[in-house]
């Protein structure tokens, strides 16, 4: 029997409301669960920058996770001139864990915000920094532990969405990105120029020097990528470096 043209569209809105009720209660369900492992694998990433922390986080429990972020982790947002920020535009509380790095990275780098991320456990101090950037295929991010030196690499952790897998998917292992620990962010003069990735692989320490990491074979336009990256991200948080690291230290020596 053949339906009117009524009867279809009728069917069809009630089987377009049922099916968007569905959707948006399975939404509401796994919503927080969503959210919670977010949060988690965050909280992972940032603990993964400190060498030690990484490979203790092998072994650990999701709660034995956030229990320790919570211990060893404390963190503030600031604005592109290195002012401290606790609202954002809506006056609502900002949170560093809850800033979305990708989108930041849509918004003109004089409008976005930049969480750091202070690491302090026995006596040892670092500042963890986000990055962001594009690979070969796709988005490449990291966190980037910083000495309280402010020159010094303490360790890295990379990811990303698409990079081919053997080649600049290696940027997750930890064979290269133990390359970039005890790295330095400023030359001989003193002037900032980030750490680069050179080109090919097997470079021996002379030729490297402290500013650059042995490269990837295969893979030179995702390690051109990671080197832009850093090079953004790492130049865009030294005005919060100077207003609040490096001149409060020079305050305290003058006290003193």
């Amino acid at each position: 029997m053949r339906q009117s043209n009524t009867y279809i569209i009728v069917f069809s809105l009630i089987l377009t409301v049922v099916l968007g009720g569905l959707l948006s209660g399975v939404s509401q369900v796994l919503g927080p669960a969503q959210k919670k492992a977010v949060d988690l694998d965050t909280k992972k990433q940032i603990l993964g920058a400190i060498p030690a922390e990484k490979a203790a986080l092998q072994s650990m429990t999701p709660e034995q996770i956030l229990a320790r972020y919570s211990e060893v982790i404390s963190s503030v947002v600031a604005d592109y001139n290195g002012n401290l920020v606790t609202t954002n535009e809506k006056g609502e509380p900002i949170v560093a864990e809850n800033v979305n790095i990708e989108k930041n990275y849509k918004k003109p780098v004089d409008q976005r915000v930049f969480p750091v991320f202070k690491y302090s456990e026995n006596g040892e101090e670092a500042y963890i920094v986000p990055t962001f950037g594009a690979g070969l295929w796709d988005a490449i991010w990291g966190y980037v532990a910083i000495a309280p030196d402010l020159e010094t690499i303490i360790g890295v952790s990379f990811d990303h969405k698409g990079e081919t897998p053997g080649l600049g998917a290696r940027i997750t292992t930890d064979e290269v990105q133990a390359r970039y620990q005890g790295k330095e962010m400023y030359d001989a003069q003193g002037e900032f120029v980030s750490i680069e990735m050179v080109k090919g692989e097997n470079h021996s320490d002379s030729e490297l020097g402290a500013n650059k990491v042995d490269g990837m074979a295969g893979a030179t336009l995702t390690a051109n990528g990671v080197n832009s990256m850093l090079k953004n991200y790492l130049g865009y948080y030294q005005s919060y470096f100077d207003k609040n690291v490096r001149n409060a230290n020079a305050m305290t020596l003058n006290n003193n």
